[in-house]
């Protein structure tokens, strides 16, 4: 199958986060206003007043920690399963087109977050690092030769690069066969808490066992008025938010469709 350009790909992503599901209501009921005020009112109000919701800081991290909380458990209860891993696997995340200091594309602040998480997994476990990402636009470097670019600046030598995946599905079908031709099974997984959950069920179905790793957990203790102002990290956490949600659901959606082929 020919690979979709991203940016088509990016687009149609973005019909179902926010803010642009919000504001394609919110457009929608400001022209309804004069032929129809009553039908118009409601879309313009709960447009508006969902987008103020989602783009507060209290919202954002109160939605990613509930999805950070799968994670999280088995951070507290299972640190001894690492002893278990035979191997670290790093997914990526996004990429700069580029970067002025660096004079080329780079790897965005969430793949340099997880990688940074890597480099202290692996000078714990001396396990061997899979990093895995494709590229987002034909004839680009791969996500995961930057990832291991960015591994040798923190002096972590890289085993197996995978540089085909363009989805966290495909990150686990295409790692799974470089480890398995190696006899690895179990792994530890490192991507965000957030998007542990899917990584997570992804790569059990690919047929590792996963222990999970995760970075970039969110912990508020305290709320403050300015939290309960509309921010962009605020709307930008509950976009990752709705975009794991609807990207488990999808996923199981999958899975659901395969089962009923295979019982058939």
């Amino acid at each position: 199958m020919p690979e979709m350009p991203s940016h088509i790909t990016a687009f149609a992503g973005s019909l179902l986060l926010p803010p642009l599901c919000l504001l394609i209501p919110g457009f929608a009921g400001f022209f309804l206003l004069r032929r129809h005020p009553r039908v118009g009112k409601s879309l313009l109000g709960t447009a508006l007043g969902l987008l103020w919701l989602v783009s507060t800081p209290a919202a954002g991290d109160f939605l990613l920690g509930r999805l950070d909380q799968e994670a999280e458990l088995a951070e507290r209860h299972h640190p001894q399963d690492y002893l278990r891993a035979k191997a670290i696997v790093v997914l990526s995340a996004g990429r700069y087109e580029y970067s002025v200091e660096l004079h080329g594309a780079t790897v965005d602040a969430q793949s340099l977050e997880r990688m940074r998480h890597a480099a202290s997994l692996y000078r714990q476990t001396k396990l061997p690092l899979l990093v895995t990402g494709g590229r987002m636009e034909p004839g680009e470097p791969s996500i995961a030769s930057m990832l291991k670019t960015v591994a040798g600046e923190f002096a972590v030598p890289v085993t197996w690069t995978e540089d085909q995946a363009r989805t966290t599905h495909e990150n686990a079908l295409f790692s799974h066969r470089i480890l398995a031709a190696e006899g690895i099974r179990s792994i530890l997984l490192v991507t965000h808490g957030a998007h542990m959950p899917r990584a997570r069920r992804a790569f059990e179905r690919a047929g590792f066992e996963v222990i999970p790793a995760a970075t970039g957990l969110h912990h508020r203790t305290t709320l403050t008025f300015e939290d309960f102002l509309p921010s962009p990290g605020g709307l930008a956490n509950s976009s990752f938010f709705f975009h794991e949600v609807i990207g488990l659901a999808w996923y199981e959606i999958i899975q659901a469709g395969a089962s009923r082929q295979a019982e058939e």
